[in-house]
């Protein structure tokens, strides 16, 4: 291989794990957190309530160079609540906070062959990264129990960069790590919206990874990008960047 690109930056959530393997839980988080508000409804209605909180919270807070994720989930629970005709205490909004966390946390699975691939890239001289959208306590956790370390070259959250993407700041903070320029990254996300504009806005070569019937956090807020390339599982991230450096 030549060395035209050196580094591969991968978001977290969506892109190195599913979001499905977790879903049945998170319902029930939102049955639970309906239970502690004292609210009795059918599971659709409450899906639909909190559906519609979240986007909101995403609209509200997306456009932002920066937020805490802590922030943004008090504020959809806090909405979760107006939706069904009531409050949350800060009490129960720290509740939520940390029984998501620890959801996240305990319930994940990597992709299938996620740790050889991001490894083969490694051997193959490309420094590998993660920046995610996400807090640390969140990320430090999760990629401790995912055993990424030995794998990965460095890893940037939003907290770390005080910036969330799509906003350039969080990816400036991952190419100075990289020591790279945008022209020699390929970036890897499950997000049109944070991922794909962000990375192409700054001239990263972009890769788009889709999953049926799986739905990006803030998906429909703001700006769609246009990837350079989609795929549909991790393993096509090599051939894809073996094309690339041929050219």
């Amino acid at each position: 291989m030549t060395d035209r690109f050196q580094a591969a930056l991968f978001d977290f959530g969506g892109t190195l794990f599913s979001y499905r393997r977790v879903g049945a839980e998170a319902i029930d988080l939102v049955r639970r957190g309906a239970e502690r508000l004292g609210v009795e409804s059918e599971l659709a209605t409450l899906g639909k309530a909190y559906r519609e909180a979240s986007r909101a919270a995403y609209e509200a807070f997306g456009r932002r160079p920066f937020y805490l994720h802590r922030d943004l989930f008090h504020d959809t629970f806090r909405r979760f609540a107006a939706q069904l005709g009531t409050s949350a205490t800060p009490e129960l909004l720290d509740w939520y906070y940390e029984e998501q966390r620890v959801l996240l946390l305990e319930g994940f699975e990597l992709r299938e062959g996620c740790i050889e691939i991001l490894q083969s890239l490694r051997d193959q001289g490309l420094h590998v990264g993660v920046v995610s959208n996400i807090d640390d306590d969140y990320l430090v956790p999760m990629l401790e129990r995912a055993g990424l370390s030995h794998v990965l070259d460095a890893w940037t959250s939003s907290e770390e960069a005080a910036s969330c993407k799509p906003d350039p700041g969080i990816f400036q903070h991952a190419l100075r790590k990289a020591d790279a320029c945008p022209e020699d990254v390929l970036f890897v996300g499950d997000s049109r919206e944070h991922d794909v504009t962000g990375a192409r806005r700054l001239g990263m070569t972009t890769v788009l990874i889709q999953e049926a019937g799986a739905i990006a956090p803030g998906a429909g807020v703001g700006e769609a990008g246009e990837p350079h390339h989609v795929i549909e599982s991790l393993s096509e991230v090599v051939p894809i960047l073996r094309r690339l450096q041929a050219r």
